[in-house]
C-alpha cells in the first residue's frame, strides 16, 4: 500500500513537473495559472502545495530538470573532444549555446534568476561546479592549466559561461551576440593555460 502512495506521489509530481515546463515555457513564469496547469494533468493545487511548497517551488524543480539536462547535453559536446582542455571549453561553449533554445532561455536564464535568485547558488549548478572542478584539477595536475585554486578556476570558468548565456538569453539578437560570447569565454579560459596554445 505504502509502495503504491509513493509511487502514485512520484507520478503526480511528474505530471507536476511536465505541465509546469510547458506553462513556463509558453507563457512565462508570472502569466503561468497554477489552476489551469494543475487542472491540465487532473490534480488539484492541493497537489502542487504538497508536492512543491507553492509556484516558486514548481519552478526551482523544473529548473532543476532542464539544469540538469543541459549538463548532459553540454558533457555530450565535451566528450566528443579528446583533448581534456577542448573539452572544458566545448562544454563551456555549448553551456552557451544552449541559450538559444526558447525553453531555457525563458525558464532558466530570464524567469529562474528573477524568481530563485542568484543561480550560482542553485543545486543543479553546483553539482555542475564540482563536475568542472574535478576537471580543473585534472587539467592542473597534467600542467596544462596553471597551479591555481581549482575552485576558484571553476567557479570562474562556470560563472562565465553562465554570464555569456545569460547576455544571449537577454539580447534582442541572440544569433550575433552568441559567436561574440563564445570567443570571449575562449579567450579568457585560455589565460589559465600554463602554455599558450
Amino acid at each position: 500500500m505504502a509502495g503504491r502512495r509513493l509511487e502514485t506521489m512520484q507520478e503526480n509530481r511528474l505530471k507536476l513537473i511536465a505541465a509546469a515546463r510547458k506553462a513556463f515555457a509558453e507563457k512565462g513564469y508570472n502569466a503561468a495559472s497554477m489552476d489551469e496547469l494543475t487542472a491540465d494533468v487532473g490534480l488539484t493545487r492541493g497537489a502542487l502545495y504538497h508536492n512543491f511548497g507553492d509556484k516558486r517551488g514548481l519552478l526551482a524543480a523544473v529548473v532543476n530538470q532542464i539544469d540538469t539536462e543541459m549538463a548532459m547535453r553540454a558533457k555530450a559536446a565535451g566528450a566528443q573532444h579528446t583533448d581534456a582542455w577542448e573539452a572544458l571549453l566545448a562544454e563551456g561553449a555549448a553551456y552557451i549555446e544552449m541559450a538559444l533554445d526558447p525553453e531555457v532561455q525563458r525558464i532558466v536564464l530570464l524567469d529562474g534568476p528573477a524568481v530563485l535568485g542568484d543561480p550560482s547558488l542553485w543545486p543543479s549548478q553546483n553539482s555542475c561546479l564540482q563536475v568542472t572542478e574535478r576537471a580543473v584539477q585534472q587539467l592542473i595536475a597534467a600542467g596544462i592549466v596553471k597551479p591555481l585554486d581549482a575552485e576558484a578556476v571553476a567557479r570562474l570558468i562556470s560563472g562565465a559561461a553562465l554570464n555569456a548565456a545569460l547576455w544571449v538569453a537577454a539580447s534582442e539578437e541572440p544569433l550575433t551576440v552568441l559567436p561574440k560570447a563564445v570567443e570571449a569565454f575562449r579567450a579568457l579560459a585560455s589565460g589559465l593555460l600554463q602554455t599558450p596554445r
